[in-house]
């Protein structure tokens, strides 16, 4: 018999059940944001969903979903033909659409009837994102934040990937954003996230999370790249408490060469962001410093941008905090061992 369920609770006990997430939306709607771990089966491509949309309010309803219900057939053929042509009998696959209307229902009703057990999202898509904003922006409960603080170069994103390592709860924020909270923070090859997508990746981590242990997350501006921090968590991380890493400058101009090696070796890619950096300096300096990266000299372009400009930066920003960081963790070097033992200071002194 088939067996269909309708899915309200989206918990992670919840979403454990089934072998696999599948949202059948567009390509561009699931780029925008997707429930954690989905998979991207759609029923109308961009350019078809665009065509049904257009018949919808230019001709009618029904004459949309007439042509509209003939698409997602020979979608949901295509996928059971291809991506879901080897599931086995008891696979247990949950869908879901924009809102739980037809394109997650045609999907389920059909999956179910060649006898898999499925469930079917109530509301679609957007139960999850109310989930995503009661949590991000509306809920209040304290959270229990531990900000890693320190200068650039200070390897604080390695650390908190050595934290999570050593067990450690860790929301990498410059991760999630693909990008590394600078000027010269950019990939050039790894877009950042719509801003939905950030939040949810963002949210899944913290439902996970015990919450009577620390979380620790690197001390970042409201916004890291052009993504915003939600706003719980901003406000929490407004006022946690804040370890500190102190390192040499000189160990530090040394780290974020290898760390910012690809952006600072693309001449183009320096110009790109040195032009984000013009309401602070002069043309002349701005000028010394891409002859610097001109002439390859990336060591000495990593430590005047360092000494000149994000160092001030910093020391204004930590004048504008009232509090003494709690824990100080000075790093003679920046190693693999150095960076373990710092991050194992780190959890024993918090």
């Amino acid at each position: 018999m088939p067996y269909l369920e309708t899915v309200t609770d989206l918990g992670p006990e919840t979403l454990l059940r089934f072998d696999a997430i599948i949202d059948v939306r567009s390509p561009a709607e699931f780029a925008d944001d997707h429930m954690p771990g989905a998979i991207n089966l759609p029923l109308l491509s961009n350019a078809e969903r665009a065509k049904v949309g257009t018949i919808y309010k230019q001709e009618s309803p029904f004459q949309a979903n007439r042509i509209g219900g003939a698409i997602v057939a020979r979608n949901i053929a295509e996928h059971l033909e291809t991506a879901l042509a080897d599931m086995p009998r008891g696979w247990r696959p949950l869908v879901y659409c924009w809102r739980g209307g037809m394109r997650s229902n045609a999907m389920a009703t059909i999956l179910s009837s060649v006898g898999w057990p499925v469930g079917l999202v109530k509301g679609g898509y957007k139960t999850w994102r109310r989930d995503v904003v009661q949590g991000l922006d509306v809920d209040t409960a304290p959270l229990p934040i531990i900000l890693i603080d320190g200068p650039t170069g200070s390897a604080k994103t390695a650390i908190l990937q050595a934290i999570a390592e050593q067990g450690g709860q860790v929301i990498d924020l410059e991760g999630l954003a693909n990008h590394r909270g600078s000027a010269f923070g950019g990939f050039d090859d790894l877009p950042q996230p719509a801003q939905r997508l950030f939040e949810t990746e963002i949210w899944d981590r913290l439902r996970r999370f015990n919450l009577s242990r620390p979380v620790y997350v690197e001390a970042e501006s409201a916004r890291v790249g052009v993504r915003r921090v939600p706003r719980r968590l901003w406000h929490e991380m407004l006022a946690a408490p804040r370890i500190e890493i102190h390192v040499p400058a000189s160990v530090r101009s040394a780290f974020l060469v290898s760390a910012y090696g690809d952006a600072v070796s693309d001449r183009d890619s320096v110009a790109r962001s040195l032009d984000l950096l013009k309401p602070f300096h002069s043309k002349e300096t701005l000028s010394e410093w891409q002859a610097l990266a001109d002439s390859g000299d990336h060591r000495k372009l990593a430590e005047v941008l360092m000494l000149e400009h994000y160092d001030p930066l910093y020391a204004r920003s930590r004048k504008r905090r009232e509090d003494k960081p709690v824990l100080v963790v000075p790093l003679a070097g920046l190693s693999p061992d150095d960076i373990a033992g710092a991050a194992k200071a780190i959890l024993e002194g918090a």
